[in-house]
């Protein structure tokens, strides 16, 4: 069975190293400190799917270093607001938000998005989150509470990377989750939550196949750079990270486990 791996705290704490945003640029194409199996396609259509202007105020959920939303204020010049549950994570969003001179319109806090959240209801016009929903327990609740801190006709956008479409071994189970805490969902299961939560689903996208290709790109970037992620990470970090991501671009390459982009909208 694998050993759980530190994949967020490592990314996070060594975001400013150039080996890290070389990996990053290598993978995506772009360098927003990125984490996850989303693409610079797909994060570029984010403020559309939102249909986000200046005048927006919008919320991340799992925000990770921060990457995103400094660079999704710069480009719109919209209020923005992230969270995350790992400490290093908001540290480094926060330094980053002031070296880019976006302090005053982007903000960053530690919360768990399974508890309570302290946002006003109606405060914000779109929330979005990439591949963090599949970590926290409680899916229903968190998008009823999403629902909630919507303006009407605001809309929610998440991301989930463990739907299952086929048969996955105990094995490939733990390597998977080796990273974190995971929730695996079967097909349809986020559909009915969607729609008693209250929201109406604009759209559900099979994105399984840009996850496959990511996976691929990021086990070969870090490969190159063994190394100098090794002096960082510790051996057996980097071991276990290539492990996770041989074993999520087996699933999603034989379409084992599906990632799907959702769209969500309070009428």
């Amino acid at each position: 069975m694998s050993a759980n791996v530190d994949l967020y705290k490592s990314s996070y704490s060594n975001y400013s190293l150039e080996t890290y945003s070389e990996i990053r640029v290598e993978t995506y194409g772009e360098d927003f400190g990125q984490t996850s199996w989303v693409s610079t396609e797909e994060s570029h259509e984010i403020p559309e799917l939102l249909r986000l202007s200046s005048s927006s105020r919008i919320l991340e959920i799992g925000c990770g270093s921060g990457g995103y939303a400094v660079a999704l204020a710069k480009r719109l010049g919209c209020r923005v607001v992230g969270f995350e549950i790992d400490a290093s994570g908001v540290k480094t969003a926060t330094a980053l938000a002031e070296k880019e001179d976006v302090s005053d319109i982007v903000e960053f806090a530690q919360h768990d998005a399974s508890k309570q959240l302290p946002y006003e209801d109606g405060s914000f016009d779109g929330i979005f989150s990439t591949d963090v929903m599949c970590h926290v327990p409680g899916r229903k609740e968190v998008l009823t509470n999403t629902y909630e801190m919507l303006k009407p006709g605001g809309r929610f956008v998440f991301s989930d990377a463990l739907v299952i479409g086929g048969v996955v071994s105990n094995e490939e189970i733990a390597t998977r989750s080796s990273i974190g805490m995971y929730f695996f969902s079967p097909p349809g299961v986020n559909e009915q939550l969607i729609k008693e939560s209250g929201f109406t689903l604009v759209e559900a996208r099979d994105t399984t196949e840009s996850s496959a290709r990511l996976s691929k790109r990021w086990h070969d970037a870090r490969e190159k750079r063994k190394d100098a992620l090794i002096a960082s990470e510790s051996n057996d970090t980097f071991l276990g990270i290539q492990r996770f991501l041989e074993c999520v671009h087996t699933l999603t390459s034989e379409r084992r486990l599906l990632r799907f982009l959702y769209t969500c909208e309070k009428q």
